[in-house]
């Protein structure tokens, strides 16, 4: 289907896990947690996260892949409603005028939390199917570590 003129291709990825937002919430905001699971490949390749989770606050995440090369992506958050939304500017290293936007929402739902991930403002379809590829593996990683978190609770405690 063709766009109208003007209007930037964008992505949407959707997920629902069996622990509550607080468990989802923190996968975004502490550093610690997002080395876990951030970027395609295997688990851990984040080498830095640098993450001051509020309006106007910046963010910068250096990971590598599978073909062992090194990326960094920055922005600035201009949305934070703890448990509920985050959005921010989002910015790779190798290209810094193609900025795009990323919005992570959760909604508590029955058994859980759903979150959903919306990348826009992409420079061309291309750059939107390189990061459909980037997110798909990367949430595959945030899966399993949320369901291995999940697992070692026992229970959807409270951090």
């Amino acid at each position: 289907m063709d766009r109208p003129v003007g209007e930037k291709p964008e992505l949407r990825l959707a997920r629902r896990y069996p622990v509550g937002p607080e468990k989802v919430w923190r996968a975004w905001t502490d550093p610690q947690a997002l080395s876990a699971w951030f970027g395609p490949g295997e688990d851990n390749t984040v080498t830095e996260a640098q993450l001051d989770v509020r309006p106007g606050g910046s963010y910068r995440i250096c990971f590598h892949t599978p073909d062992g090369e090194e990326h960094e992506v920055s922005g600035r958050y201009e949305v934070v409603e703890p448990l509920r939304k985050l959005a921010f500017s989002w910015a790779w290293r190798s290209t810094p005028e193609r900025v795009s936007r990323v919005t992570v929402t959760l909604q508590p739902v029955p058994g859980g939390t759903e979150l959903e991930l919306l990348h826009e403002r992409f420079f061309d379809a291309a750059a939107a199917a390189n990061h459909r590829r980037g997110w798909t593996a990367t949430f595959e990683k945030l899966d399993r570590w949320i369901t291995a978190d999940a697992n070692r609770s026992g229970s959807d405690r409270r951090d």
